[in-house]
């Protein structure tokens, strides 16, 4: 199943995509505000797996497309982001992860922000991003 396919519901002010943290933790994938979407933290979980294990740009690719697929559940598009923020937990993730922004963001070139952390909340996870866009 590609992460796009995976069902995302629009109540109007959240989207959600079912995923087993928006749950557990009790917070939306997405909230649109006004002309905004602001997208959570993604990962590389589909489907309560982590995909890509060892694989940082990978991660990162897949994430992407998880916050994109709620960007375009709110309404707006890849072209609208203006955004992105990526936590990695170890320093060689920086140079794969944004390549993958690159690759994505390549002519849109949004604001970024990438910083090093600790941890994220499984070990398997190398790289968690949040996108925000806005209708211009």
């Amino acid at each position: 199943m590609s992460v796009s396919s995976i069902g995302m519901e629009n109540t109007g002010r959240r989207v959600f995509s079912g995923g087993v943290w928006e749950e557990r933790y009790g917070y939306a994938r997405a909230v649109v505000a006004g002309d905004r979407v602001i997208v959570s933290g993604c990962t590389a979980t589909v489907e309560g797996e982590v995909r890509h294990l060892g694989d940082a740009y990978e991660q990162a690719l897949t994430a992407i497309d998880i916050a994109l697929t709620a960007v375009a559940t709110g309404g707006l598009t890849r072209d609208d982001v203006v955004m992105v923020r990526y936590y990695v937990v170890e320093q060689r993730h920086f140079d794969p992860v944004g390549r993958a922004i690159r690759d994505v963001f390549r002519d849109v070139r949004p604001a970024c922000t990438g910083v090093r952390v600790a941890g994220l909340v499984d070990p398997r996870m190398l790289v968690e991003i949040e996108i925000e866009a806005l209708r211009a």
